[in-house]
């Protein structure tokens, strides 16, 4: 059984959609989520799900969240997906899950991404820089701030007199197909890394 661990902070949306792809999918369950926000509507959804829930309340766990983590999951899942979660992972778990951490970022990386680029910062962002073309990005998650290597990227147009809402809802959608496919290829082995070249395997003859 393949299994994963979904981190989150907000709403779940992404969440949702990881739960629902992971029905039609063989031998794929979703082992825990694990939120750092104990408001986090997420837990909810998971709750509905039947999925085993951790809270990890970042005000009281602070520096230590991410070795509290690696606790939890150690030896336990195959892969950890970050849906929307707004705290650093650092420490032992980025060795110990190496190329086995993604990420969905709601722009086209490396633009729109790093410190204080999230939610509808990222969209308010994009519009005002004016850009015609933005989308999502599937990554590997390393040491720094969505800087690991690209697994998926899905693209959006910018309408005109768009707001960074319509954009944020517009984006979410692209988001949830992505995920869904990066989790398909991660579960059939189809992913092979090489520095910051992500290879996807072509499926066997």
């Amino acid at each position: 059984m393949f299994r994963i661990a979904v981190l989150v902070s907000g709403n779940g949306t992404n969440l949702q959609a990881i739960a629902d792809a992971v029905k039609t999918q063989e031998n794929c369950e979703i082992y825990a989520v694990i939120t750092d926000n104990p408001q986090a509507y997420a837990l909810k959804r998971a709750e509905k799900e039947k999925i085993k829930t951790y809270i990890l309340d970042k005000k009281i766990y602070r520096g230590q969240l991410s070795d509290e983590i690696l606790k939890i999951l150690k030896n336990k899942v195959d892969l950890i997906i970050l849906a929307g979660y707004l705290s650093i992972l650092k420490g032992q778990i980025i060795d110990e899950f190496k190329n086995r951490i993604i990420n969905i970022h709601p722009s086209l990386i490396p633009s729109f991404c790093g410190k204080g680029m999230y939610g509808l910062n990222v969209h308010k962002a994009v519009i005002e820089y004016g850009v015609k073309v933005t989308g999502c990005t599937v990554h590997i998650v390393d040491g720094g701030t969505d800087t690991g290597p690209v697994i998926i990227q899905k693209t959006v147009n910018v309408e005109q007199n768009m707001t960074p809402e319509k954009l944020q809802e517009k984006v979410l959608e692209f988001e949830h197909q992505s995920l869904t496919e990066a989790i398909k290829l991660f579960a059939e082995n189809k992913i092979e890394i090489f520095g910051r070249k992500v290879i996807i395997k072509e499926k066997e003859q």
